[in-house]
């Protein structure tokens, strides 16, 4: 079903994922990248990498390789595209990929990463320990979702914003019944906060730490092998 959505939605994905955001999502992910830097990792993972923003922003360290993987193969062919236009090639390889089958030997990246990904992800664990099987011991990874705002009146803003403006706008923008109904439903099931950070931790990683964005719509999770 997410395969299927996500491809369906594709050709207007980056507008609406900008639009909808106001351009917050381009600074949490440059605070991801500038989390991992002081790391200098040469080989990085980025899972659930859809049209690439993620890749293309960590590309901006002196890395030797990064791989994007999805099971979106429409969102790929976006990605490469926009890969290509800024002379990437060489650096970043997108492909089309399962988060819980990760198709690459043990201990292969340096740093693994995903935005707004791991909450589409059909069994949680078995992803968060696929990512940590092919991490390097002392890698680190970057995970960034959507979280709940908790406190008023931000909490109340951004549930009616997510409930009643953010579905309309998407549906009528990308043509699709339900993606952005399904879009809050799902951040409204992610296990955020101290919940997933128990979850980094069965599946092996160790000193979780979390950092809530922008009043807590977003949260960025490292944790290492």
């Amino acid at each position: 079903m997410v395969q299927g959505m996500f491809n369906d939605i594709a050709p207007k994905y980056d507008l609406l994922n900008h639009l909808l955001s106001a351009d917050i999502d381009k600074i949490w992910r440059k605070k991801l990248r500038k989390k991992l830097a002081g790391d200098n990792p040469k080989m990085i993972l980025d899972v659930a990498s859809g049209t690439g923003d993620l890749a293309i922003e960590l590309a901006k360290m002196p890395v030797e390789k990064i791989i994007g993987i999805d099971i979106a193969a429409d969102m790929l062919e976006i990605g490469k595209v926009k890969v290509r236009k800024r002379g990437l090639d060489k650096k970043i390889q997108l492909q089309v990929g399962d988060s819980e089958a990760i198709d690459f030997v043990s201990e292969y990246f340096d740093a693994v990463t995903v935005a707004f990904g791991v909450r589409n992800y059909e069994d949680l664990g078995k992803g968060l320990k696929e990512m940590q099987r092919v991490l390097k011991p002392g890698g680190k990874v970057a995970v960034l979702e959507f979280s709940k705002p908790s406190t008023f009146p931000m909490k109340n803003i951004y549930w009616f914003y997510f409930k009643y403006i953010l579905p309309v706008i998407g549906k009528m923008v990308s043509r699709h019944s339900s993606a952005y109904t399904y879009l809050p439903d799902s951040v409204a099931a992610f296990p955020e906060g101290e919940v997933f950070m128990e979850e980094l931790r069965k599946a092996g990683f160790k000193n979780p730490v979390q950092n809530r964005l922008t009043f807590g719509i977003a949260t960025l999770y490292i944790a290492e092998k």
